[in-house]
C-alpha cells in the first residue's frame, strides 16, 4: 500500500506504477490495484476525472485491473492524498527479499538515479527552472514520469537470478543502497562514480540545491545478484539503462567510495525532494 502526497500533476500515474514497482520487488506480478482517494474541497470535478483518467492509462500500460476503490471529499486534507493497494501473484519459492543480500553479490542500479524526483520538480517548478534552464532540458526531465515502471526489469531480474530486489522510492540510492545492506545484516562498499545520473536531473537539482543521490527515484531498481555483469547485459539488450555499481561485504561499514574519498552511509532521513516546498 503506497500513499502518495509529494505531488498534485501526474498523481495518478506515480501512484499506481509505485505500488506495482513494490510487487515487481518481490519478484510478484502486478495483477490489480485498489484505489482511494481523498480530495479537499477546493477540487472540483474535472480534477477528479483527470486523476482517474491517469489511474486507467497506467493500469492499461501494466495490464492490470481496477479492482475496486473509494473517493471522499474531506476539509482534513489541503491536498489530493490516493493511496494505492495492489494486488499480486507469484510462487511461495519466487519470492524475493530485500533482505536476501549475500556476501560478495554485485549491486545493480537500472536506470539512473534521481529519477522521480527530478519528473516532479520539472512538473511544478517548471517556471523557476526556466530563469535558468533551457526549455528542452526541462521539458525532458519533465518526460521523466515515462520511466517510472520496474516491472521489466523485475522479470529480467528474477530469470536471470537475484538474491535481493529493492525499489529506490523516498531516501534516494543512498537510502537503498543502507537499506538493502541493513535488511541483510551486510555491508556495502559502493562507488558513487559508477551510479548512473542524467545531466537533466543534475541540473534541476543544482537549481534548488538538492543532493540528486538521495532524492526519491521510483524507476530505479537496486538488485543484489552474483552474476552482476550478465544481469546488466541482458538489461540493456532489452533496452534497460543498468550498471554494476557496488558489492555486499561481511563488514558492518556501509560505504560509498568517491576516489580517495569515503561516505559512511546512514538511514534515509527526510528526501531531498521536500526541499523544493522550503
Amino acid at each position: 500500500m503506497d500513499p502518495i502526497t509529494a505531488t498534485e500533476k501526474g498523481m495518478g500515474t506515480f501512484a499506481v506504477h509505485v505500488t506495482a514497482n513494490d510487487l515487481a520487488s518481490s519478484g510478484a506480478e502486478p495483477v490489480g490495484i485498489m484505489t482511494s482517494i481523498i480530495l479537499p474541497p477546493r477540487k472540483r470535478e474535472k480534477y477528479l476525472r483527470e486523476l482517474m483518467g491517469e489511474i486507467e492509462a497506467a493500469c492499461r500500460e501494466l495490464e492490470i485491473e481496477i479492482m475496486g476503490g473509494h473517493t471522499e471529499i474531506s476539509n482534513v486534507v489541503n491536498q489530493p492524498v490516493v493511496t494505492v493497494t495492489g494486488v499480486g501473484k507469484v510462487k511461495k519459492e519466487k519470492l524475493v527479499s530485500t533482505g536476501g543480500l549475500q556476501v560478495g553479490d554485485d549491486l545493480v542500479l537500472t536506470k539512473w538515479a534521481g529519477l522521480e524526483g527530478t519528473a516532479i520538480i520539472a512538473a511544478q517548478k517548471r517556471e523557476k527552472l526556466l530563469e535558468t534552464l533551457p526549455e528542452e532540458l526541462v521539458d525532458t526531465a519533465a518526460d521523466f514520469y515515462q520511466y517510472l515502471s520496474v516491472v521489466p526489469e523485475a522479470k529480467i531480474a528474477v530469470e536471470t537470478g537475484v538474491s535481493a530486489m529493492h525499489d529506490v522510492t523516498e531516501g534516494g540510492i543512498f537510502g537503498a543502497l543502507w537499506e538493502i545492506g541493513a535488511a541483510a545484516d551486510l555491508g556495502i562498499s559502493a562507488d558513487l562514480t559508477k551510479i548512473p545520473i542524467r545531466q537533466e536531473t543534475i541540473e534541476v537539482c543544482e537549481v534548488f540545491g538538492i543532493n540528486p543521490y538521495q532524492m526519491m527515484s521510483s524507476g530505479s531498481m537496486l538488485i543484489g545478484c552474483a552474476k552482476g555483469n550478465l544481469l546488466v547485459d541482458r538489461l540493456k539488450k532489452s533496452g534497460i539503462p543498468a550498471a554494476v555499481i557496488g558489492r555486499a561485504t561481511d563488514s558492518n561499514d556501509r560505504v560509498i567510495t568517491n576516489g580517495e574519498e569515503i561516505r559512511f552511509l546512514e538511514p534515509a532521513g527526510s528526501d531531498e525532494l521536500y526541499k523544493i516546498y522550503e
